[in-house]
């Protein structure tokens, strides 16, 4: 059996570190008091398994790793230098990369330029934006688990959508355009801070899949991102998606089939007005979106992986 890496990382993205903490390694999180964005630890409402640990930020440089994974550009560039010590700067070591290049689209050379750095998108749509440069790459499709005993019902009438910070953070994240079809179509939100977007509020994530489970459909307004873990969630529950034809969900989703993508929204609404009326065809859908993701988003194959590229870079 492979040894078990200590594994230096911090809490960015919780819901993906969860699904990371699947793979059987001991993860440690570097914490700050008060528990500030970035330093977070276990806490919350996600299952944490007794793998994961947290290391308070002034006893890093006295633990030992044996691999360091890094989830933001911050952590890589000054906590790298700041909190770690030399012998652990030179461990063997991943940056994980979230998102799609945000200042330019194509021309935006990604900010990791070491051929030592294993470079791992969440995407490919992702790993074709970046101008990857000298770091070596791969992807690593999305993982995930839910509760088996969740099943989607569409017993309501209306359309969810799942973003945090959906007013601040604007166009890109599609404020406009969940605004202008929320006045054609019956469409809730859900999120961090959204109810300054009209919408309903946070729901915890041990609670997400069952409250959107009860939803005829779930709408991904966005215009530029990754591919978001509620979309994967909601495939996975039996939920037919509906969003814009655009970044990896266009490679998600199969017209008809599993849902419906589209650059048009009056296209959108059309067919989430058929869903509403329709929900033996919401069903139909859903059905095929849950056989997609089990595919795809498996949390074995996410598991093994990420097991390989462990092995890649840390033997």
């Amino acid at each position: 059996m492979p040894r078990r890496l200590r594994i230096l990382t911090w809490h960015v993205h919780g819901n993906y570190l969860y699904y990371l903490s699947q793979v059987p390694h001991e993860f440690f999180l570097v914490t700050r008091p008060g528990y500030p964005p970035g330093y977070a630890g276990v806490g919350g409402s996600l299952p944490w398994g007794t793998n994961v640990h947290e290391v308070p930020w002034e006893r890093v440089a006295a633990t030992e790793f044996d691999c360091v994974l890094y989830q933001h550009r911050s952590h890589y560039e000054l906590d790298r230098q700041t909190l770690l010590t030399p012998v652990q700067r030179n461990l063997p070591a991943i940056y994980l990369e979230h998102d799609p290049p945000q200042e330019h689209p194509t021309n935006s050379r990604h900010p990791v330029q070491d051929p030592d750095v294993l470079l791992v998108h969440v995407t490919p749509f992702n790993a074709l934006m970046w101008d990857n440069g000298v770091t070596p790459t791969r992807v690593i499709d999305h993982g995930m688990v839910v509760d088996p005993h969740v099943r989607y019902t569409g017993m309501l009438a209306r359309g969810i959508s799942v973003v945090n910070h959906l007013g601040r953070r604007g166009r890109r994240l599609g404020a406009d355009v969940f605004a202008d079809v929320r006045r054609l179509v019956a469409l809730d939100l859900v999120g961090k801070d959204a109810e300054a977007s009209g919408g309903i509020g946070d729901i915890p994530n041990d609670e997400l899949a069952a409250f959107m489970a009860r939803y005829r459909f779930f709408f991904h307004p966005i215009r530029y991102t990754s591919l978001g873990l509620a979309v994967v969630e909601a495939m996975m529950i039996g939920m037919p998606v509906v969003g814009l034809a655009t970044t990896e969900l266009s490679t998600v989703i199969r017209n008809g089939t599993n849902g419906y993508i589209d650059t048009r929204t009056d296209s959108l609404v059309e067919v989430m007005r058929a869903l509403i009326e329709e929900p033996v065809l919401a069903a139909r859908w859903g059905q095929a979106a849950a056989r997609t993701a089990r595919e795809r988003f498996g949390i074995g194959r996410f598991v093994s992986d990420w097991q390989a590229a462990f092995r890649a870079v840390a033997g």
